[in-house]
Parts: structure tokens; C-alpha cells; sequence
């Protein structure tokens, strides 16, 4: 066709409407549709701010399967004993009265992007303009020799938060005299970088109080850890002789175990014991993988708005996304949310879409009242989400300092689970 100048101006015209306008609707819909896929930090997050600040102009569906959902994160202040399990529940009943979300409690089981619809376990299709998968994470077949998740009974990996993290409490507190804990540790990346070791100190802390003479063993495929230097002194000050952390150097790495026998295998080394936490290597959720959107294991996405790098109208937030040089924390995928929420409200109705900024500080608890934080904020480049500066707490801090950083991290809780759940 050849060109002529009225042509060409209804093209450009039509190129740059396209920049700036909200995008075409599928099936001629009358709202634009967005359908979050998971309910935690990431998930919950984005729903909330999508369906608040558009005012009613985006049809906002939240699919998660559980009507209580038990945060990961200060779950291990369950296991020592400072929380209870039910101050870790959340509902979603206030994201749906109060902003008009639709949430449905089902499983995600297929996503179809060329239809752009979501095929729940129940049989059911939501079609969508725009789709947020926030599913967590899930572990890696054969990651630790022996276990399996058919074993999670007998060695917990209470690495999503909610019954496996009451089984392990009650395998620890079930331990005999004098007993011994093992925890074989995950390789980067993986959920929360301190975890693995503020559990191991509430562990302790549990221990020190009802099984002082009880020993923890500590397999792990890493030289070294988020915030060593503070754990492994809070662990002298606090629990002397308890813990036997064993670093790839010493064959941390070479683990299997045997659930049925209840023993751990460190390098050629069996020992038998009473309680194992089995933390496998991880992977996105597996509803990121049936989309088409990781590259077999994560999900790379594009920094300015989480967008995955496989289809520019599914977003991928936290643990889930292979995004740069945030941590996989639940602070980290609130922050995301925020940031992928202003992206797609403007692309589907052409508000302003703000600079992206990330932030990111994850507490750990190592003994009552001493507290210690790591932290950072980030900014979207080209290639990924890059940190700009960051923070860590010193070791030797006063006994004032620690108090001020623990109770910093209850008032977080509470901020971040009212932002989340409404």
C-alpha cells in the first residue's frame, strides 16, 4: 500500500494514542480486568491499591485458596515462643467489603495467555486484561537426597506459614532430654535470607528454656549468610555450645537425609535425631511455571513495573520474580506491589505512572528483646532492580538499641499486615 501523507498522520496519531491511552479491552468488556493470582505480601498488596485507587474503574479479582492466610514472615516467633499462631492469621474479608474485590478461594491450575484466561480447580474461567501472579515459592524435587514433600510430616520444612509451622513447634517441643535439632539449610536464592537463622535462635531460645542440655546441628550448602556476624554473636552471648553450624567448608553442602529413620548424613557422617527442619532449595510458584513465564525456576521480570520479560500483561511479584537485587522478603514484595499497581492501573486507565522505587529491611529476633535489621532501597535500571544504598545493624549494640530494633519490627508487622489486609 503506498503511503500518503493523510495516511501516515492517522497512523502516527493512532501510535501515539496508543502511548498514552488505557488499553483496548478484551472481549469488549466494559471495566478493564486485572486477576491477582495469590494473596500474601505481594498479592494481597497490589489488589488493595488497584481497586482503591482506581475508584471502581478496574474489576479486581484476588484467587487464594485459604480463608486464613498465615504470614511466613514472624513466623518463627511462633516457634520461640513470642506469638501465637492465630496473631499470624489474616482474613480477606475486609479487601472485599471495604474495596469491592472479588476473592475467590480456589486453586489457579492453568493460565492460558493467548485467551488471557485463568482456569481455576473448580472448573471455572476468569478472563483478564491484565494478570499479577504472586504465588510464593515452592521447593525443587530431589534438592535434599532422601527428602521429598511426602515427607514433610516427618521433616518439616515450615517454609509457607500455617499448620507445617505448628507441626515443627510441636516436634521441637516434643524433643526428649538432651536431643538434637537439625536444620539442613537452602542455597541461595531462596525466602528471607535470615530466616533459616533467626528459626535457628528461636529454636534455641525454646530450648534453652525447656531442654537446655539439647544440641542443634546446622547443615548448610553456603560458606556464608545473611547477617553472620550478629547470629553467630547472639548465639555465644545467648546460647553457648548449642549450635553447630557446619558451612560447605566442613560438607554442609553433601546432606542426605532419611525421614523414616530420622537421621541426617553430613558428608559421609550419620547422626540420628529427634527433630529436622528440611528447608529445600526453592522455585516459583507453580502456577508461575504452568503460565510461561519463569525461565525453570524464577521469573524474570522488567524492573520499571514487574512485568515478566515472557509477556508484557502478566506481572510476576515477589518471591516468585527474578528481579535484581531485592531479597525475597515479604517487605520486598509489598513494596513491589505498589510499584506494579500504579504501572497497571496506568496502563489500563491512563493515570500517571510514577518513577519506580523499591525498599526492603528484614528483622530477625536472636533472644528476648534483641533485635537486629538489614535493609535497603533500589531503583529500576534497564536491567534490573539495582540497590542504591542499604543498612545493617553492628554487632556489639547496646542492650537499648537491640529492645528499640525488635519493637521497630512489631510495629512493622502490624503496618504492613493492616496495608495487605485492609
Amino acid at each position: 500500500m503506498k503511503l500518503n501523507r493523510r495516511i501516515f498522520m492517522g497512523t502516527s496519531a493512532a501510535a501515539m494514542a496508543s502511548l498514552s491511552s488505557p488499553a483496548v479491552l478484551a472481549d469488549g468488556h466494559g471495566k478493564p480486568r486485572v486477576v491477582v493470582i495469590g494473596g500474601g505480601a505481594g498479592g494481597a498488596t497490589v489488589a488493595k491499591y488497584l481497586a482503591k485507587d482506581s475508584k471502581g474503574e478496574i474489576d479486581v479479582t484476588l484467587v487464594e485458596p485459604t480463608r486464613t492466610y498465615f504470614t511466613c514472615f514472624f513466623s518463627n516467633l511462633y516457634l520461640g515462643g513470642f506469638k501465637d499462631i492465630d496473631d499470624l492469621g489474616h482474613t480477606y474479608g475486609t479487601l472485599a467489603a471495604k474495596y469491592g474485590i472479588n476473592v475467590v478461594h480456589d486453586w489457579a491450575v492453568d493460565v492460558d495467555r493467548d485467551s488471557k484466561t485463568v482456569t481455576l480447580a473448580g472448573g471455572s474461567k476468569l478472563p483478564y486484561d491484565k494478570m499479577v501472579l504472586s504465588p510464593g515459592i515452592d521447593f525443587v524435587d530431589g534438592a535434599v537426597e532422601g527428602w521429598s514433600v511426602a515427607a514433610q510430616n516427618a521433616m518439616p520444612h515450615a517454609y509457607k506459614g500455617g499448620s507445617q509451622t505448628e507441626l515443627l513447634k510441636a516436634q521441637v517441643m516434643a524433643m526428649p532430654e538432651g536431643g538434637t535439632f537439625a536444620m539442613v539449610a537452602p542455597p541461595n536464592p531462596y525466602r528471607c535470607p535470615p530466616g533459616p537463622y533467626e528459626r535457628i535462635s528461636m529454636v534455641a531460645h525454646v530450648l534453652k528454656a525447656n531442654n537446655p542440655t539439647a544440641k542443634i546441628i546446622v547443615a548448610d550448602p553456603k560458606d556464608k549468610f545473611s547477617k553472620q556476624a550478629l547470629f553467630q554473636e547472639g548465639w555465644a552471648n545467648h546460647y553457648a555450645g548449642m549450635v553447630d553450624w557446619i558451612g560447605s567448608d566442613f560438607g554442609g553442602g553433601n546432606v542426605s537425609v532419611d525421614p523414616n529413620a530420622m537421621t541426617v548424613t553430613i558428608d559421609g557422617e550419620e547422626t540420628k535425631v529427634d527433630a529436622c527442619n528440611v528447608i529445600p532449595a526453592m522455585k516459583a510458584g507453580r502456577i508461575a511455571e504452568l503460565a510461561g513465564v519463569t525461565d525453570g525456576n524464577w521469573a524474570p521480570v522488567n524492573a520499571a513495573d514487574m512485568s515478566t520479560k515472557a509477556d508484557a500483561d502478566v506481572y510476576v511479584l515477589g518471591d516468585a520474580s527474578q528481579q535484581g537485587d531485592m531479597p525475597k522478603s515479604g517487605f520486598s514484595a509489598n513494596s513491589q506491589a505498589k510499584v506494579c499497581a500504579n504501572a497497571v492501573r496506568g496502563a489500563l486507565t491512563g493515570s500517571k505512572v510514577f518513577p519506580a522505587k523499591f525498599s526492603n529491611t528484614c528483622w530477625s529476633l536472636i533472644d528476648t528483646d534483641d533485635g537486629v535489621k538489614v535493609g535497603a532501597t533500589y531503583e529500576a535500571t534497564d536491567e534490573k532492580i539495582a540497590k542504591v544504598d542499604g543498612f545493617i545493624s553492628a554487632t556489639g549494640e547496646d542492650s537499648a538499641t537491640r529492645k528499640a530494633t525488635y519493637e521497630e519490627s512489631e510495629g512493622w508487622y502490624a503496618g504492613i499486615t493492616a496495608d495487605m489486609f485492609g
